[in-house]
């Protein structure tokens, strides 16, 4: 897991190394460069996972024409090896290496032989081309950027800000979708001019142009012949046993993320019975009840006999991590569990250096309560009218604010609110902040004047692409290509690497994610029951209360927290002077938002959460005297 950066076009050996600088938590242990004046500059930080001795970067062929950097892993790298060697040097014993002579035989169809977590870039000299790619489903970020004749890079915004001439300018249109969805979707970054590369796919930069290609594409399909059960059984056995293996090569130590849920207690069992050994679990708990699953942790390690490693924390200490998480996040993202990975992260980053995690399996099982929810909204709509909106609809909305984790009340209040826009959107607004519509009431009319696109445009291109598949398929696909990569991947990249840990998902393997993707709905989502077929895989071998109970999800008490001891921290966050100093937000509907939540008369927590995490966010990164500005009144006006 590194960090990497770079340009092609007009660039000094001093800015390459200021923004490689900027990226040494990803990469604490080693750096390297390229560097031809005038012409490409690649520069590197290390985190040492695989080959500590000669595995440092940029790696060549043997001719030193194609350079390459990789933040990641490639899993299949010794398989590629095998056959490589036959016909090429190697210098290294890593999986880099494999990569530039791949390039050398197979051109851009290089992506599609890789199995891993990745963000590439290769300068290959002959052809006097750049090429940058991500992998399948994101893992791994990459950020660009276009400066007159320049293309420049990054694993993370803040390296790209360095760069001369680049200028900190909000893009309202990606400001909006971010209070809309609380992160920012590729690929829009929050910065007017720096994008993000999506997700399976790749960009050329050749003779001062630009093309981007996908080399991966998520599809469904029930693949021919019905499978019975028990054929999907054993089949998702074998690439979970295979897909855990692969991760599980280190010459680092190794653990793994145990939350007590069903995904990580299934990467515990598969990394368990691979190791050969006792793998190390982490987990970490809240005194608060409401919000503690350790002990779940605890039942699901003793059940495997795992070597295991827990930290209780009070909830409200969250509160004293904000300056230090979110000093460093580069890009607004509004989901508080950035902030228990983070901690989980560190705790474990204390003894291991590499951790599996059980991200993916929400997504591509269905596992969600949205998944659910769609299921008794289709059962509503059959529903009168008038029983809907004039006996349902009232009673709910008038269930008392109980502030706590996903309340009943909480969920009925989303629930209904999701149900008065079409289907494909309902996700959307049942896991976001803001509704597109409140935008016009939040922003200032000068601010709101600057946003071109306030709705759900780039979900419905997505959605196109899956038209004619089956409602919660459609959801699913969604998930896949927004929320799964945007926010939580790019959440446990962050918290992950503020530590200096590499995480890696098993799950998301992507012949685990193309095999969920083409099972039968029924296999996923029995009537309310989700997650079916990975349920009956791992009931044999997890306590029942792990497969069986209810998701809970790893949260923190943002809702009690808001209006209880963070309440001062609010308050001078969202003052109207600060407010106003954005340039941004009606003072006034703000300010209705606090004070519903404070009286308990709405929970906010959403909303509330989002405008903080914005504020923050612009505080250490958008602020006059923070770089270069530029007012919102003037962007983009005449």
């Amino acid at each position: 897991m590194c960090g990497i950066t770079g340009f092609i076009g007009d660039g000094s050996r001093e800015t390459l190394e200021r923004m490689t600088s900027t990226l040494i938590h990803r990469g604490p242990d080693d750096e390297g460069y390229f560097f031809q004046s005038g012409r490409v500059g690649l520069g590197f930080r290390r985190l040492a996972i695989i080959d500590l001795e000669t595995g440092n970067q940029p790696v060549f062929n043997e001719d030193r024409s194609i350079a390459v950097l990789l933040n990641g892993e490639i899993y299949n790298f010794k398989s590629l090896r095998a056959e490589l060697e036959k016909r090429h040097t190697f210098r290294t014993s890593g999986d880099t290496e494999v990569i530039p002579h791949l390039y050398e035989e197979v051109r851009e169809r290089v992506f599609e032989k890789l199995n891993g977590m990745f963000a590439i870039a290769i300068w290959d000299g002959r052809a006097g081309k750049l090429i940058l790619a991500r992998d399948r489903f994101g893992k791994k970020p990459l950020y660009y950027a276009l400066l007159g004749s320049a293309l420049v890079f990054a694993s993370e915004p803040k390296a790209i800000l360095t760069y001369p001439g680049m200028r900190r300018e909000l893009d309202f249109d990606a400001c909006a979708a971010y209070l809309t969805h609380e992160y920012v979707p590729s690929p829009r970054s929050i910065y007017r001019g720096i994008s993000k590369l999506e997700p399976g796919s790749f960009l050329v930069w050749e003779n001062g142009r630009m093309r981007r290609e996908s080399y991966y594409h998520i599809t469904f399909g029930d693949g021919g012949a019905p499978m019975r059960e028990e054929e999907g059984i054993g089949e998702l056995d074998r690439l979970l046993t295979d897909a855990v293996e692969a991760r599980l090569v280190s010459d680092v130590p190794l653990g793994v993320f145990l939350s007590g849920g069903l995904d990580s207690s299934t990467v515990a069992y598969y990394a368990q019975r691979s190791a050969g050994e006792r793998v190390k679990t982490f987990s970490i708990g809240f005194t608060d009840p409401a919000f503690d699953e350790s002990a779940h942790a605890r039942a699901v390690a003793a059940h495997l006999g795992t070597d295991h490693h827990e930290e209780i924390l009070d909830a409200d200490q969250f509160r004293d991590l904000i300056p230090e998480i979110f000093s460093k996040l580069d890009e607004p993202l509004a989901d508080p569990a950035i902030i228990p990975n983070f901690l989980l992260s560190r705790f474990s980053r204390k003894t291991v250096t590499v951790a599996l995690g059980g991200d993916g399996g929400d997504e591509i099982f269905m596992g969600y309560p949205t998944f659910q929810a769609h299921r008794l909204a289709n059962a509503l709509e059959k529903l009168p009218a008038a029983i809907r909106e004039g006996i349902i609809e009232p009673v709910v909305n008038r269930l008392p604010v109980s502030l706590g984790h996903w309340s009943f009340d909480y969920r009925l209040k989303r629930f209904l609110a999701g149900l008065g826009f079409p289907p494909g959107h309902r996700d959307l607004v049942w896991i976001g902040a803001f509704r597109p519509d409140e935008l016009s009431v939040l922003l200032t009319p000068d601010a709101y004047a600057q946003v071109r696109d306030a709705g759900f445009t780039l979900e419905d291109r997505y959605l196109a692409d899956v038209q004619n598949r089956p409602l919660l398929e459609r959801s699913a696909y969604l998930y896949q290509k927004t929320y799964l990569p945007d926010d939580i991947l790019a959440l446990k990249d962050r918290a992950s690497m503020f530590v200096s840990l590499e995480l890696r998902a098993p799950l998301l393997d992507y012949r685990v994610v193309d095999f969920a993707n083409h099972l039968p709905i029924r296999m996923k989502l029995r009537r309310f029951t989700s997650k079916y077929l990975l349920k009956k895989l791992m009931a044999p071998r997890l306590p029942p209360e792990t497969v069986w109970r209810k998701k809970k999800g790893f949260g923190v008490p943002v809702a009690r927290w808001l209006s209880g001891s963070g309440r001062e921290l609010v308050l001078d966050t969202l003052s109207p002077g600060s407010l106003r100093d954005t340039g941004l937000f009606n003072v006034a509907a703000v300010e209705r938002l606090i004070r519903e939540h404070f009286e308990k008369r709405a929970d906010h927590r959403k909303q509330l959460w989002a405008l903080l995490v914005f504020m923050w966010w612009r505080e250490q990164w958008h602020r006059p005297g923070n770089g270069a500005w530029a007012a919102v009144g003037s962007i983009e006006r005449g």
